[in-house]
């Protein structure tokens, strides 16, 4: 009996995977754990084995494809069988799709929405409840589902590619047919309801310029999927769910490059020759921290949390994009400890073999672009934490010492805190103790 193979779930944080390879082609005698496709989530490339055993009767889904969790991908079974029951259960049902809910007027259900069969060999149900609802006229449709029907992604998709519209302009779409694929005259290319009525609409194939102009000469446009799609949705709901407030300060480094220093130079097979500044800072992070309970902890909305230990996330800069693993317990390991986990993590972003709970269950981030000569910046916050420390570069300082001036390398420290569940002054006083211990690294490795 044929089988829907669907895309399994990878932790509860994984939404969607995509499909990087097929490994097995249509027409293929399949047995229980061949790897069908390669799959890339947000965090990490992936096998999808097989729990069946038969012919790869039908691959559902393309590569490249980004496909939600428990969405069918493919239909094992005994070869000839007929499958147009399982092909329609997959059109139909698409587990895993959430569609977006109609609120800009209340005429979609009286709204049919006419698809040229010439392109296409029908339309979903729920697949013409959204169109209708988000104004898509069957024109602007492509059908991705069995022999070119139109379906709920392929809807998404559509308006995935034309700009914003206002209620007005969704309403008098619905009206006239669809709104066309192209920019509006609104905030941020947004489509009004004058602009529908106005036939001299901007050509989407001109890039406008933020002056009004037109850019000239090619352009690719790069897909945002992947770790950048989720990268993106976490970066604004940072920006828009919290009250970020960033302090910049700096401390002596002379005792931190002294180590570093000795360190550099101790018997190799000591493994501490290995040990770096960033090293140096994560672990006077995970000494000092629980003297501020306040920024070791998340806030929820209706309470805040604090944590009794200090699990640091670092940011890794990977060619899939920003990745944060995490060193649960930070408190309670060595400087060895912390230094071994953060190259074992950074190669495992690296080759995305990290796993979902690595990435998870940190309580306080640190990021470093000091390496780059950064002087300071934002950090951004990883909510639901509450504050992230950013490392800066080390440059050359006047200090005065008796009677002279005199040049000292100096850390630069850029804190990020929820104004929500912290106040300045905390944040103010976390970074003066903080740079006070690093001057004094002996100290730190005693507590």
């Amino acid at each position: 009996m044929a089988e829907l193979i669907v895309m399994p779930r990878q932790g509860n944080t994984v939404e969607s995977c995509v499909i990087v390879e097929w490994v097995k082609k249509a027409g293929e005698s399949v047995s229980v754990g061949d790897v069908l496709c390669t799959v890339e989530t947000d965090k990490s490339t992936l096998d999808v084995e097989s729990e069946h055993e038969g012919t790869l009767l039908k691959i559902l889904r393309n590569e490249d494809d980004d496909v939600p969790v428990l969405d069918p991908i493919a239909i094992i079974g005994p070869e000839g069988e007929d499958i147009s029951s399982l092909l329609a259960e997959a059109e139909e049902e698409e587990p895993g799709v959430k569609a977006p809910e109609p609120r800009a007027v209340e005429l979609s259900e009286e709204v049919e929405v006419q698809t040229a069969e010439s392109k296409t060999h029908g339309i979903s149900p729920r697949a013409r409840k959204l169109a209708a609802a988000k104004g898509v006229s069957g024109e602007q449709l492509r059908g991705s589902g069995p022999e070119g029907r139109v379906i709920e992604r392929d809807v998404l998709t559509a308006l995935g590619s034309r700009e914003p519209a206002t209620p007005a302009a969704i309403a008098a779409g619905i009206a006239e047919g669809g709104i066309p694929l192209k920019r509006g005259s609104g905030i941020g290319g947004r489509i009004t309801g004058a602009d529908l009525a106005d036939s001299s609409l901007e050509s989407s194939s001109a890039a406008p310029a933020s002056g009004g102009g037109v850019i000239t000469g090619n352009y690719k446009d790069v897909p945002v999927k992947s770790v950048r799609k989720i990268i993106a949705e976490r970066m604004q709901a940072s920006l828009a769910q919290t009250a970020q407030l960033t302090l910049n300060s700096s401390a002596p480094a002379e005792s931190l490059l002294a180590w570093r220093k000795v360190y550099k130079n101790s018997d190799p097979e000591s493994g501490l020759s290995g040990i770096t500044i960033n090293d140096l800072v994560l672990f006077t992070v995970s000494r000092i921290l629980p003297q501020f309970p306040e920024l070791n902890a998340h806030f929820l909305g209706d309470k805040i949390r604090r944590f009794s230990d200090v699990n640091i996330g670092i940011a890794i800069d990977t060619p899939k994009g920003l990745m944060v693993p995490v060193i649960p317990a930070a408190n309670r390991k060595s400087l060895l400890e912390i230094s071994q986990e953060v190259k074992k993590l950074a190669e495992r972003c690296a080759s995305g073999t990290v796993s979902p709970e690595e990435l998870s269950g940190g309580t306080y981030t640190v990021t470093n672009l000091g390496a780059f000569g950064i002087e300071s910046f934002t950090p951004v916050l990883n909510i639901p934490e509450v504050a992230i420390l950013g490392v800066n570069n080390i440059q050359l300082k006047p200090v005065q010492r008796d009677d002279e001036t005199v040049f000292i390398p100096h850390i630069g420290f850029s804190l990020t805190i929820d104004h929500q569940a912290v106040d300045g002054a905390p944040g103010a006083r976390f970074l003066k103790e903080f740079g006070k211990q690093l001057t004094n690294l002996e100290k730190v490795a005693a507590l």
